[in-house]
């Protein structure tokens, strides 16, 4: 008896070391963090946020494409019966995608990771805006990613209802607002003309054609000390945010959304940053942290016109926390 009771000692030991060891290791293991799909993985706004969830401590992972099942592709682009003569979504399609009238495939691709990242890019068909808006009418800022639309959209809505923590930049914010039902000025320049002000490229650098459009540099006014931004950044103004975005967030009236961050140009409010209210991690950013990594890693010429790599590295940080809760 004696032998046994040794015996299953010894055993119920092993097994606890065992799985000891188990639970260490899988603590030790970087949170696996999502980047919502694009297929243009070689863009600075795919390549610089994989970039900051690496120094933040995360795993970096390319969510598969989001679709709804029924919607007909050419390899991973929706097929021209979708999209319209300027290259955005017809409104029959949008209107199904916003009422996810059919199944998609989001459960499956965002069950291995605990966040997701929304990146930078192209405007978003204003076909999905809660009140459609017609397009802008500018051929030299027609920009418009039907496909990826459709992916995006059903990737937030997703997070969103299930409460996944989201940080979202740029574009990525845009999509926030466009899916808690707010509205996007679509043109920068045309609104400010309607305002009667006047515009000088404050939010975006002009080039010639075939230069590199870089970031500018502008400071950001944090506007709640309750927000998440505040907790995060411990400042009333954020210093040389990275900038490069031709539209912005007109309106979260009537939303979940509040208004956290902006900054005045010519006396115009530009908003900076929103965060969902009903959510525990939901945060958009007109701007780019993840470029000022980049920037200061790389020891960019322009490098110390931009915030510095500490300051740009605690959005991150915040998401993977926030993420490792899950």
């Amino acid at each position: 008896m004696k032998k046994k009771r040794t015996f299953l000692l010894a055993f119920f030991t092993l097994i606890f070391v065992v799985c000891s060891n188990a639970t260490n290791s899988d603590k030790d293991q970087p949170v696996k963090i999502g980047i919502a799909w694009r297929a243009d993985v070689s863009s600075e706004f795919y390549t610089n946020v994989v970039c900051a969830l690496k120094e933040a401590g995360a795993e970096p992972v390319l969510l598969p494409q989001v679709k709804i099942n029924g919607f007909a592709l050419n390899g991973e682009t929706l097929q021209p019966l979708y999209i319209n003569e300027y290259d955005y979504l017809l409104q029959e399609y949008a209107d199904m995608i916003k009422a996810h009238v059919l199944a998609s495939n989001a459960e499956d691709a965002i069950k291995d990771v605990k966040a997701v990242v929304f990146t930078g890019g192209e405007d978003i068909s204003p076909s999905l805006l809660r009140i459609p808006e017609p397009w802008h009418g500018i051929e030299a800022e027609k920009d418009y990613n039907a496909t990826r639309d459709m992916s995006d959209y059903l990737t937030m809505a997703y997070c969103l209802e299930r409460d996944i923590p989201i940080l979202s930049m740029c574009r990525g914010m845009q999509m926030l607002v466009v899916v808690s039902g707010g509205t996007i000025i679509q043109d920068i320049p045309t609104y400010f003309e309607q305002q009667g002000k006047a515009y000088h490229n404050e939010h975006r650098n002009m080039v010639a054609p075939g230069q590199y459009r870089d970031y500018v540099p502008h400071n950001v006014d944090v506007l709640d000390h309750s927000s998440w931004l505040y907790r995060i950044t411990g400042s009333d103004t954020i210093f040389g945010v990275p900038s490069w975005h031709h539209q912005c967030v007109g309106s979260v009236e009537g939303t979940p959304l509040r208004i956290v961050g902006r900054t005045m140009t010519e006396g115009i409010s530009v908003i900076e940053a929103v965060e969902r209210t009903d959510k525990s991690f939901a945060i958009g950013l007109q701007f780019h942290p993840e470029a000022a990594i980049v920037k200061r890693l790389d020891g960019a010429a322009n490098a110390l016109q931009f915030m510095s790599y500490s300051e740009a590295l605690v959005y991150f940080k915040a998401l993977v926390a926030q993420a490792k809760l899950r």
